[in-house]
């Protein structure tokens, strides 16, 4: 009788330890699960408008989409170089609109960037943008010493001033940090808590709000999402290229 008790001690006891096994094990398999295949990866949607187009493929006309971009700008950073669109070119990177003067949330949204870029320090091919809701205060001097007050990384976070229009335009017909209208005029005022990630073809995949550490981390981590994103299409096109030889 005792070995009896005893034979069903043991399975018990093995039963527990499989059980465990498997529950420290899920989230494992569960990571492993979406990470791997090519239909299981994680990505980012497409914000914006976007419209369908006829194009040619493999010798049919197919139905792709064209997404929303940011269109071409030319501004003037904070030392005074200009800076382009063509300067974002292949790159992803982060923007958003700010003063120098703020006192409400600005120094919030400043001091999260921050706080992403020392994240992702040395990191190549990501940049930061802020663009600058006042350009008849914000001088590239003004900008410059702002971002030496808040010891910003200033290799790869570009400060932008230059005309108020050209600015405002950019902010709701490129970024759509906004929907209220406006002509870039004396009286037009943008103020956004918006954060927005954009990736190297210029398409937006993500808003953000730069006043909160949560939503900041849920763009650190959309960030690296991206970016592997980006590895595995190169990785892929490095098969294919094997592959014909």
């Amino acid at each position: 009788m005792d070995n009896i008790n005893q034979e069903k001690d043991i399975k018990s006891k093995t039963s527990q330890r499989i059980l465990l096994l498997v529950i420290l094990l899920l989230p494992s398999l569960a990571y492993l699960f979406l990470s791997t295949g090519e239909e299981h990866f994680i990505t980012l949607p497409y914000y914006g408008p976007r419209e369908p187009v006829e194009i040619l493929k493999n010798g049919e006309m197919v139905t792709d989409t064209v997404y929303h971009r940011i269109p071409d700008f030319s501004l003037i950073r904070h030392d005074g170089r200009p800076f382009t669109r063509d300067h974002l070119k292949g790159k992803i990177f982060v923007a958003d609109y700010f003063f120098a003067t703020c006192q409400s949330i600005c120094p919030k949204m400043t001091s999260n960037m921050l706080r992403i870029q020392q994240r992702f320090k040395d990191t190549p091919g990501l940049l930061f943008i802020s663009h600058t809701v006042d350009p008849e205060h914000d001088s590239s001097e003004v900008l410059l010493q702002y971002a030496q007050m808040v010891h910003a990384d200033t290799s790869n976070w570009f400060f932008l001033t230059g005309e108020k229009k050209a600015l405002y335009d950019l902010a709701r017909n490129g970024y759509l940090i906004t929907a209220v209208e406006g002509n870039g005029g004396p009286e037009d005022f943008i103020h956004s808590e918006k954060l927005v990630l954009v990736d190297k073809e210029g398409c937006i995949r993500g808003f953000y709000d730069g006043t909160t550490v949560s939503s900041c981390d849920s763009l650190v981590d959309d960030i690296r999402v991206l970016m592997a994103d980006y590895a595995r299409r190169t990785q892929a096109q490095k098969e294919k290229i094997e592959q014909r030889k």
